[in-house]
């Protein structure tokens, strides 16, 4: 009676989005628009100060858009080489086609993993898995099945190897040491390594897992997807090698020995990086490993490409909205808006309440930023220094920022698009059983929050 109250409340909150939440770009510039008032009011600036702000600013988030891009391109890459593709398949295999809810239970786990380990992996990866799993378990529920495979981006990616923030604060010269908003890297020993992040993680992904299996409706009530639907689904046609002779101009992009040469090389700097130098993730280590097991895995420079072309199309977003994203970041830099917004915090705020109270505030803010990175660029001016005032370590404030920034991704439609749009599945169908899980995650994760306050 419960879940179904859940279901009717998420297909209102589904059409109450789709109604009034405009497209991300617009949304940027909602916020630019705010923010330039608040820097008004409150930065202690004139307009010709802020508009300068937000133009020194704009700008310099660049190296950090690349690094996302690449998150997500390394991930595609990664998902639909000839490989992985041949695992998922015989992976799809294990669920007893007569116990559909094991095809849930095992998307959950797969999607909830794979996001852990890279979420532009899993954003592809999940979606083609799903596929493979519905073709062989024809009794499973669709619509839920593709709410288990969006539940990577909704609940594990920002705690785990390619989370935004913690591999941000990683990575040596960043945005924020470069600003002096941080001093010194936190290492993900600290962070994505750390006993609490690893537990919570590891207690999540078990108790949604089942929670999704155990949602699975009775045959009765259960949506089968039809054969001329199943039909239409295609995810990546993998390119194919010209047969007969080839020119030389095609037999060099089909030499699978260009690839197999520099993924070597790729990976004794690995090894000497990690074992010799001890040195430690950041952002572009992780896009190094992804992209030197891409190309591994791809064999020929014609497959690895092909997959870079498809790949390219969905980083579109990333590319043209961090520069405005980075605009905010520099009204908080070159004003006296973070300053006021630290304040704020720390008046507000208490040692005991700081960590439980941004957990909230991320996951509120992060239904009107939907890019963990892109809100980080913009909160961290102020969240950083308010940790410093009220005495919490800063891999607190951290760590719990991303858990925050996760709390409303899987109502959140905006990472649904490109997996909706393979699925041929409108939001509305999956967000019942998505409020669900919200409301499990959302009790779960901020008593997990409250402990952290006092460990």
């Amino acid at each position: 009676m419960f879940i179904d109250f859940l279901r009717i409340l998420g297909d209102k909150f589904t059409k109450f989005t789709q109604k009034w939440m405009p497209d991300s770009f617009v949304i940027v510039i909602i916020l630019s628009v705010v923010t330039f008032i608040l820097a008004l009011i409150w930065g202690d600036t004139s307009l010709m100060g802020s508009i300068k702000a937000w133009g020194d600013g704009f700008w310099f988030l660049l190296e950090f858009a690349m690094q996302m891009c690449l998150i997500m391109m390394t991930g595609y890459i990664f998902a639909v080489s000839p490989p992985v593709r041949r695992i998922m398949d015989r992976v799809s295999a294990i669920p007893n086609p007569d116990k559909p809810y094991q095809a849930v239970l095992l998307m959950a786990l797969f999607s909830m993993i794979l996001a852990w380990l890279n979420w532009g992996l899993s954003l592809i990866g999940s979606a083609m898995f799903a596929l493979f799993i519905v073709k062989r378990n024809p009794k499973v529920d669709y619509r839920l099945l593709i709410a288990a495979a969006y539940l990577g981006l909704g609940c594990t990616w920002h705690s785990g190897l390619s989370g935004s923030a913690t591999l941000i604060v990683a990575t040596p010269d960043n945005f924020l040491i470069k600003s002096n908003i941080l001093e010194n890297v936190i290492p993900t020993t600290e962070t994505i390594f750390s006993l609490f992040n690893l537990i919570l993680t590891l207690i999540i992904t078990v108790v949604i897992s089942l929670l999704m299996a155990g949602m699975h409706p009775k045959p009765e009530n259960t949506f089968i997807l039809k054969q001329e639907l199943l039909e239409q689904l295609k995810l990546y046609e993998a390119v194919e090698k010209p047969k007969g002779k080839l020119t030389p101009s095609e037999w060099l992009n089909w030499w699978p020995g260009f690839n197999l040469i520099f993924s070597c090389i790729g990976i004794i700097w690995l090894v000497n990086y990690f074992f010799i130098e001890k040195g430690g993730l950041t952002l572009n280590t992780v896009n190094f490993i992804f992209l030197i097991i891409g190309l591994l895995l791809h064999y020929s420079p014609r497959s690895f490409l092909k997959a870079c072309e498809e790949a390219g199309k969905t980083v579109w977003g990333v590319i043209i909205q961090f520069p405005f994203y980075a605009g905010i970041f520099g009204l908080f830099k070159f004003t006296a808006l973070a300053t006021f917004f630290t304040e704020l915090f720390v008046t507000i705020c208490s040692s005991k309440s700081f960590l439980l109270i941004i957990y909230w505030y991320a996951g509120g803010l992060n239904y009107l930023i939907p890019s963990g990175g892109s809100e980080w660029a913009v909160t961290a001016p102020y969240l950083i220094p308010a940790s410093k005032q009220l005495g919490i370590e800063l891999w607190k404030t951290v760590i719990t920022y991303a858990w925050g920034d996760m709390l409303t991704d899987m109502i959140q439609p905006f990472w649904a698009i490109a997996m909706l749009a393979v699925a041929k599945l409108e939001f509305k169908e999956i967000m019942g059983w998505l409020l669900v899980v919200f409301v499990v995650y959302f009790f779960i994760t901020s008593i997990a929050f409250w402990i952290l306050t006092f460990i």
